[in-house]
């Protein structure tokens, strides 16, 4: 038991060390273009798109006879690709027709396709 221990406790002080040793400091680095770019708006970027898909596939989840089950949304920046699979043509130009409806879309990719049944 004691040895288990002992041996958990060594792993543990090694991986911690290791981590230490790698780890990055703190100043500039002396080339200006091994430096990551700076993207402040990153993470509000990706909020709005996320918010976006969401709008979108909410109102897919609300048009008349659609079922939004089998469909995929991503956005980014506006642009909005509807992938995944549907029962009939009909709702392939409704999802999109439906996408393009919604405040924010600016360019719709419409990869959805027909849903021939499982198993082959």
């Amino acid at each position: 038991m004691k040895s288990n221990l002992r041996c958990a406790l060594c792993a543990f002080l090694l991986l911690s060390s290791a981590g230490v040793a790698y780890a990055q400091s703190a100043s500039a680095p002396a080339d200006a273009s091994m430096a990551p770019a700076a993207t402040p708006a990153a993470p509000s970027a990706a909020k709005s798109d996320r918010a976006l898909a969401r709008a979108v596939r909410h109102a897919l989840s609300r048009a008349q006879g659609f079922n939004v089950s089998g469909v995929f949304v991503r956005a980014r920046s506006g642009a909005v690709t509807l992938s995944g699979t549907v029962r009939t043509a009909d709702q392939i130009r409704q999802a999109e027709d439906v996408t393009r409806s919604v405040q924010g879309v600016t360019s719709v990719s419409n990869k959805l396709t027909l849903f021939h049944g499982g198993n082959g």
